[in-house]
């Protein structure tokens, strides 16, 4: 007879999802995960893995094209194979996707290919008929893509799905929201050949960043030839012969563009639906599902983690939600997560990536406090290792509390940006101050010398700039 009594379900098989499932069957808990696609979830699937993909093989193609400048001779006529790029992008997903299953297996949790809804106290309902019973149930359904009523999903419309697995490269592209996702997105189309225009509402792209990082990156991606359009907004679309027409309004003053396909970048929704929340305590805000610091809804034994339970939308701080909260439904010492120590990265070309608060928000803060911050800066162009590399521009920006010299942010813009950030996200995990970083010793020739370099400018005692 199929178990169906357990003491803990997960709902949604992402990185938020799994991970739970994992960590409650290492504290011994017998755990069933339900899943109603593909094990790895969107990420793993159709986002974080297979773009990183792509986005490797723009990489590969960029450093052919320029390889006479590293003393290489004829590879400079490389171009792109897009069906072989995007067979490799799936191949890779494909692969973890597997990896997942195995894990599962290899930690005994029993997984369920179905979908699921809440049908009362510690009761799952799925749509194969099964009931499925815990005294926990945590809610890891992940998010999707915002529609946008203007530019809907279809041929020549593309969401990230259709983006991620094209027949072929678009002469033309338009790409809607200049995030992470956007960003990303331009800078692997615009590298295979595509000509690209960038747009957001926003007054610079990537607006979750720090100023500083986000105009390099603009300057950056213009340098390239995409063309960035900010304060600007897709008022309608129609169809044309070739592709799509689309009405832009940048501040009061429309214009038309044609190009050959749009993707649609302008954020996410978290999926809510269709989970019986309607008969619970559950607060749900703005399509997310409002929790506690441990991960706790207003329904006791449901639990909310990863996308679904609203921002920061990355797959590590999921991970980190799932870890946390079975830990704490097992009784082990756990606690709250810190958005201010989770660092986010964008894989464009050049790569962002920070963690803390922007210059911006930490001279808001010290103005309400009485307080003080110091700023240091320190460009790649004084870093050999950077220089060695032919990869000499971007730019480490630290921020301080000026009198306790905690770490309040950290940016960086560089081809390497997201294998940096961690530097200062372990620093920042073990309260470091300036004096604990200066006194740190780097490597050399190493470019995390730059995050040495950087506190050192914030203090005055920068050595290289």
């Amino acid at each position: 007879m199929t178990k169906t009594a357990f003491d803990l379900i997960v709902v949604g098989g992402g990185p938020g999802g799994y991970v739970a499932a994992i960590r409650g069957a290492q504290l011994g808990l017998s755990v069933a995960l339900v899943e109603r696609s593909e094990l790895g979830g969107i990420c793993l699937n159709w986002g974080c893995i297979p773009t990183k993909a792509l986005l490797h093989s723009a990489t590969v193609l960029r450093a052919c094209r320029e390889a006479a400048h590293y003393g290489v001779a004829g590879a400079g006529e490389a171009r792109p194979d897009l069906a072989a790029m995007v067979a490799r992008s799936r191949k890779v997903a494909g692969r973890l996707g597997q990896g997942v299953a195995h894990l599962m297996k290899k930690n005994g949790v029993t997984v369920y290919a179905a979908s699921a809804r809440l049908a009362g106290a510690g009761k799952l309902a799925l749509d194969n008929g099964a009931t499925l019973s815990a005294p926990h149930i945590v809610l890891a359904t992940g998010a999707r893509a915002r529609e946008l009523p203007a530019l809907p999903v279809g041929e020549r419309i593309w969401a990230y799905r259709q983006a991620l697995v094209p027949a072929e490269i678009p002469k033309s592209l338009l790409v809607v929201g200049a995030g992470a996702i956007g960003a990303e997105f331009a800078s692997f189309y615009r590298a295979v050949g595509s000509e690209v225009t960038l747009i957001d509402m926003t007054a610079e792209i990537l607006p979750q960043e720090d100023a500083d990082i986000s105009q390099l990156a603009r300057k950056a991606f213009e340098k390239q030839g995409i063309r960035v359009l900010t304060q600007c907004a897709v008022k309608a679309s129609s169809p044309t012969a070739t592709g799509v027409k689309v009405v832009l309004d940048q501040q009061g003053k429309q214009s038309e563009l044609e190009v050959e396909r749009v993707i649609v970048a302008a954020g996410i929704v978290g999926n809510v639906e269709n989970l019986g929340l309607e008969r619970t305590r559950v607060k749900v805000e703005k399509t997310h599902i409002i929790t506690d610091g441990l991960c706790r809804t207003d329904e006791p034994g449901v639990y909310a983690i990863g996308d679904v339970a609203g921002a920061p939308w990355l797959a590590h701080k999921a991970s980190h939600e799932a870890v946390l909260c079975v830990e704490a439904i097992a009784g082990k010492p756990a606690h709250p997560i810190d958005p201010l120590r989770i660092p986010a990265c964008t894989y464009s070309y050049p790569q962002v990536a920070s963690i803390g608060m922007t210059e911006a928000r930490a001279r808001e803060r010290a103005g309400r406090t009485g307080g003080e911050i110091r700023v240091g800066r320190f460009t790649f162009a004084g870093n050999g290792k950077a220089i060695a590399m032919g990869e000499d521009q971007g730019l480490v920006k630290t921020v301080f509390d000026a009198k306790s010299g905690e770490l309040l942010g950290a940016h960086i813009i560089h081809p390497e940006a997201s294998e940096l950030i961690t530097g200062y996200g372990v620093a920042a995990s073990l309260e470091a101050t300036e004096e604990d970083l200066m006194h740190t010793v780097f490597a050399h020739p190493t470019l995390s010398e730059t995050l040495h370099e950087s506190v050192l400018s914030a203090f005055g005692r920068a050595l290289h700039a």
